[in-house]
């Protein structure tokens, strides 16, 4: 198990640009369940909010490849899903808020490389907890750049929050405009981050799918979710589109990046693919084919989530990554998936 007294390896043996050895499951790379232990030299991979809905994802892909992998998170949202996670010798956790720079610094000092997710996610809970959103969405990325080892690689996650409402499509190069204080500070935190060297910032469309920490915040599987167990469904806005990405294909972007790091550092990426494009009154048509509900569209009242926008995914896509979860592979884990919860909305943000 890596410390934060541990030696830093002078070499470390990163994997080869391929992700042919991965084992696959109907077509889609996952994570092995059997976690072989990482070479003495392997590189280790910090991951700041590596409990959360895609840390917990994450942290399994990166222990996978035969990184060593050190969790910092502060619990907010329990840690549940690193529970299997300890047996393995390549993995360790340490319970850290990334705005107790004192408590921090330590555990980055012999990192190779760090992966960012920590942070209030969504418009909902930076509204409710504003000023705990500037400090951790803010003053934490600040904190974790300025302790983090200047020859580390850096993964920032970034948002498509980032281009609000926007008309035609966003390519990486479109002016900003976020609508909400969620968006305005990842925004700002990107900024800060892309002007260290060897940083990557990727702006994620918007995730769904099952995760060790699930999340019915999210709209797909808040959809799923209201359809599923309630039999109802009120939606508002219903041409609003967006992109989507299952946390699968969010965690294999990194394990993708860092393979490819040289062509890719030092530039922002949408991550996604343009046939997640949907609104949201198709995302309720493709649930009305797989399940029996009453949906309601309603004309006044608005959703306080004002992105509508399309994304081009062509610049990451010419560094050789694209997705495999299709919306139909994705809905149909969810609606097998969702039928275990029992408690009304535990797993929520807000």
């Amino acid at each position: 198990m890596s410390t934060g007294n541990s030696p830093t390896p002078s070499s470390p043996r990163w994997p080869a640009a391929s992700l042919s050895g991965s084992p696959t499951v109907t077509g889609v790379r996952v994570a092995s369940a059997l976690l072989p232990e990482p070479h003495p030299d392997a590189p280790l991979v910090v991951v700041t909010g590596g409990a959360g809905y895609v840390g917990s994802v994450l942290v399994r892909w990166l222990l996978a490849e035969g990184y060593r992998v050190r969790v910092l998170d502060n619990l907010m949202f329990g840690g549940d899903g690193l529970l299997p996670l300890f047996m393995y010798p390549g993995f360790s956790f340490q319970e850290i808020d990334v705005r107790d720079r004192k408590a921090l610094k330590p555990w980055l000092s012999d990192a190779h490389a760090l992966v960012h997710l920590a942070g209030l996610v969504g418009y909902p809970l930076c509204k409710k907890l504003p000023d705990m959103a500037r400090r951790v969405n803010l003053d934490g990325t600040r904190n974790v750049l300025e302790l983090c080892p200047p020859e580390a690689r850096f993964i920032y996650a970034s948002t498509g929050s980032n281009y609000g409402e926007v008309q035609g499509i966003c390519t990486e190069d479109t002016p900003l405009n976020p609508l909400s204080l969620y968006g305005e500070l990842k925004t700002m935190a990107e900024e800060i981050c892309m002007n260290r060297p060897n940083t990557i910032s990727f702006r994620f469309a918007t995730a769904f799918g099952i995760s060790p920490r699930l999340r019915l915040d999210l709209m797909i599987n808040d959809f799923a979710y209201q359809a599923l167990m309630n039999r109802y469904l009120l939606v508002y806005e219903k041409h609003f589109r967006r992109t989507f990405i299952h946390v699968q294909d969010m965690a294999r972007a990194v394990v993708h990046t860092f393979r490819c790091w040289d062509r890719m550092k030092d530039r922002i990426f949408n991550v996604g693919h343009e046939s997640m494009n949907f609104t949201k009154e198709d995302i309720t048509s493709f649930l009305k084919d797989r399940l029996e509900f009453l949906l309601y569209f309603a004309e006044i009242g608005r959703d306080e989530d004002r992105r509508d926008y399309e994304v081009s995914y062509d610049r990451i896509r010419a560094v050789g990554f694209s997705t495999s979860i299709d919306i139909h592979m994705g809905l149909n884990e969810l609606i097998g998936g969702l039928r275990l919860i029992r408690i009304q909305k535990p797993y929520s943000n807000v």
